[in-house]
């Protein structure tokens, strides 16, 4: 079986893991697409690729082509950006032999709107953020502080920003494009990594605890079995509904034991190793349902593992 990991950047990780997984089920290969060359995660692949942005109306055609050529039998993409125009075309991957592990159109764009997303997770009866609306935006000394300010559409906590005062929040909304401001939550910062079946069933939840974090992504963490959190976060991907594959939730515990979600990611995240070292084995279940076998629920991987991330280097003669 071979695999076509997308958007690959520095998942270096990731790719071994695929690459391990195939190998205990009989080899493969696991190929890498990019739009840069300067992508690690290209050098350590057994075949790479470029191909035009996402955005642009060649990206599927591109993807396509590489799937055709190569005989790929699971496509994994790994940015925001990319989740819907792959997931409005998977018939057309289907139609080549190719899964692509990606939630349906109507949840993926739900969760790319930060604003829309906090909403649904209290509608749904979970607790998250207060979403601060417009009109009440448009008399910032009313507000109650402090206040978070993220793009609607972020990614990486790149504009993420907390807010103290109106001063604060007139000159973040005045630069950030699509805003959305929201009460500011406080506790123990947990992403959670869920597993979630072909049928929309979740069978795996590893909380991470955020112990410190980098450019958006966390450096350092350690898994905790929080039976509460596991419970929550399952419930939530269930409830979101047409979610497939890894689904990231984030959330706050606070001192009480509440747990607030505040962002849902249909992709690996970037700390993703970490619930795979603990035996929280996604990559070999995502091949496992490709083959169409049933995912049992798990829950025995191993508590209290940390992960202490560090910078590596590829070295690549005459690239461009």
């Amino acid at each position: 079986m071979n695999v076509l990991l997308t958007s690959v950047g520095r998942r270096v990780a990731l790719l071994r893991a695929f690459r391990a997984e195939l190998a205990s089920r009989g080899g493969g290969r696991v190929l890498a697409a990019d739009t840069s060359s300067l992508s690690a995660g290209l050098e350590d692949a057994d075949e790479s690729f470029l191909v035009p942005p996402c955005t642009s109306a060649d990206y599927v055609s591109a993807l396509l082509g590489i799937v055709r050529r190569e005989r790929v039998r699971l496509l994994v993409p790994l940015i925001d950006p990319e989740l819907e125009p792959l997931a409005l075309q998977r018939e057309a991957f289907l139609a080549e032999g190719c899964s692509v592990m990606v939630s349906d159109p109507g949840v993926v764009r739900l969760t790319r709107d930060k604003r829309r997303c906090a909403e649904r997770f209290r509608e749904l009866g979970f607790d998250a953020p207060l979403v601060v609306g417009a009109d009440e935006l448009a008399f910032p000394e009313r507000l109650a502080y402090p206040l978070f300010l993220k793009p609607a559409d972020g990614s990486g906590s790149v504009g993420a920003v907390r807010i103290d005062d109106a001063a604060e929040l007139r000159f973040h909304l005045a630069r950030t494009c699509w805003p959305v401001v929201e009460s500011l939550e406080t506790g123990e910062e947990f992403t959670v990594d869920v597993f979630v079946d072909m049928d929309g069933r979740a069978r795996c939840a590893v909380p991470r605890r955020r112990l410190e974090v980098r450019g958006g992504e966390i450096s350092k963490g350690r898994t905790v079995k929080d039976g509460a959190i596991m419970d929550a976060a399952s419930r939530l991907a269930e409830a979101l509904g047409g979610c497939r594959g890894c689904v990231t939730l984030q959330c706050f515990r606070g001192p009480e034991g509440r747990i607030a979600f505040f962002e849902a990611n249909l992709r690996f995240g970037g700390g993703f190793p970490l619930s795979y070292t603990a035996g929280a084995n996604f990559p070999g279940w995502l091949l496992r349902m490709v083959a169409g076998e049933a995912i049992p629920a798990f829950d025995g991987w191993q508590d209290g593992l940390v992960m202490l991330r560090y910078d590596d280097a590829v070295f690549v003669p005459g690239l461009k």
